[in-house]
């Protein structure tokens, strides 16, 4: 299939690979962004092909990670109303808040649906003319276009029964905030594709220039992957630090200016919390207040809550590169994808989910059981 094929290509892989041996004299540690890149590494066993002295590290690119507990205990709160039907992607509902995760307040009677597009919101709005719909609007710049549509539409067409759980998260920013960690070991990135599909790259070029780091927008298949690697380690070792584009036949410079124009007509930047990291400046989306009549924050005033996050998850480590899933005490023992212990085991794109999936925890018991045998 064209665009899937050539990109899965052993040959070509091999001899990325081999270049990549021969280009690296020194050490280095890379992150990729998205957690769609970082299943594409597990999975295909992209990071074993590397030479030892390269670590790719995960990074904060999965929405259902970092949004942040407080929002999901929101979620939860609102969802329980007997007046509301709560609408959600199928990803967010076993995410653990603080008592429980949606599949478990569905199961207690609270009328929470899953479904594909937040425009579907609308239909449903209007059969339940008695219900208040809400929907769980998260996710990084790749889903604000279609959220904010759903809003414009909804003020447009007069639905005034729903309304948006708001906790848009913004990726330069979290970016920013891992370089200027004192914890931080990341010397350069692979950029995240599906957002500069929407976004464009020049916003990443100032981040580039002021942290002296090489960021390489880079696709999803083990190919992209593997060249946006070369590219960066390639910057690396040349002590250069450039915004490159590995992804050209989805991403352009300036991106898509009329998802732009619709995402900033609905939406302002504001600071927003990420689940393990904490409250970062101007990360994330709000709505309006033009269109604030469909703010579900401020119809249900759930503006302030107690959260309790639990005390044995490392996730935030994990979202900011300073940990991997298997330095965890709890990954695949206590904290499964059936018992998750947080976000990053439950999400498509969590890197603890990503690690379990393909075998990585079996590998780690087999290996304490060698040591306890020798």
């Amino acid at each position: 299939m064209k665009y899937l094929d050539e990109y899965r290509s052993e040959e070509l892989a091999q001899k990325i690979v081999a270049e990549i041996h021969r280009t690296v004299t020194k050490p280095w540690v890379l992150m990729e962004v998205c957690g769609g890149q970082t299943h594409s590494i597990v999975k295909y066993g992209i990071d074993r092909l590397l030479p030892q002295s390269v670590e790719l590290v995960h990074g904060p690119g999965c929405p259902v990670c970092v949004t942040s507990l407080e929002m999901i205990d929101k979620a939860h709160a609102i969802a329980q109303r007997p007046d509301v039907i709560f609408c959600s992607f199928g990803d967010m509902l076993r995410v653990p808040g603080s008592h429980g995760d949606l599949l478990v307040l569905k199961s207690r009677g609270a009328d929470i649906r899953i479904v594909y597009s937040p425009v579907d919101c609308l239909k449903i709005a209007r059969a339940n003319p008695d219900k208040k719909v809400v929907f769980f609007a998260i996710g990084f710049e790749t889903t604000a276009p279609s959220n904010a549509m759903s809003v414009w539409q909804a003020k447009k067409q007069g639905v005034s029964n729903f309304s948006v759980l708001v906790s848009h998260v913004l990726v330069p920013p979290s970016i920013a905030s891992i370089l200027q960690s004192p914890l931080n070991r990341v010397q350069g990135f692979l950029g995240p594709g599906h957002v500069c599909v929407v976004m464009g790259y020049r916003e990443y070029e100032p981040l580039a220039e002021r942290f002296r780091v090489p960021i390489v927008i880079t696709g999803f298949e083990p190919i992209d992957i593997l060249q946006g690697t070369l590219m960066t380690l390639r910057q690396l070792e040349a002590g250069t630090h450039t915004v490159e584009n590995q992804y050209p036949r989805v991403v352009n410079r300036d991106g898509n200016k009329v998802a732009q124009d619709l995402v900033n007509s609905v939406f302002e930047v504001c600071d927003r919390k990420w689940r393990g990291v904490g409250s970062i400046p101007k990360s994330g989306y709000k709505l309006r207040y033009e269109f604030h009549e469909h703010d579900a924050e401020r119809i249900f005033d759930v503006r302030e809550i107690d959260t309790a996050e639990p005390a044995h998850c490392i996730s935030g480590l994990v979202l900011r590169g300073v940990k991997k899933p298997h330095d965890c005490a709890c990954f695949g023992k206590v904290c499964t994808p059936e018992t998750p212990q947080g976000a990053t085991m439950v999400s498509a794109e969590g890197a603890c989910a990503a690690y379990y999936a393909y075998g990585r925890h079996l590998e780690l018991q087999k290996g304490l059981a060698e040591v306890a045998h020798a």
